[in-house]
């Protein structure tokens, strides 16, 4: 799937790098595990660190869709894109990011 997104700037936060880590080597083995780490090393996956400010953003977030069960990492996510103004989310989760209002447009463009 990420393949047609090959020309576009991938970026995640470290809550994403978690989540996927976890996901890629319980549903495809170690070895998919590191590749996936080794992009971040090389560069071709980018990490967005977190400041004060998106953590608390991301608060806010959770406790604000707090029945649509926005987690953490997704509210990380919606709080660095705020942050940073991106428009575009790369996501096979609609059910969140089709609810989720970010601050700065009226909804993310979801690219998945």
């Amino acid at each position: 799937m990420l393949d047609s997104l090959a020309s576009t700037p991938l970026a995640v936060t470290v809550p994403v790098i978690v989540e996927s880590s976890w996901l890629i080597e319980s549903r495809l083995g170690s070895a998919a595990e590191a590749r996936f780490l080794q992009s971040l090393m090389l560069g071709e996956i980018e990490r967005l660190d977190m400041d004060d400010a998106d953590c608390s953003r991301v608060g806010k977030l959770v406790d604000s869709y707090a029945d649509l069960g926005l987690g953490v990492v997704d509210a990380s996510v919606v709080a660095v894109a705020e942050r940073l103004g991106v428009t575009q989310i790369a996501t096979l989760d609609h059910r969140h990011f089709t609810v989720v209002r970010p601050s700065h447009i009226a909804a993310f463009e979801l690219l998945l």
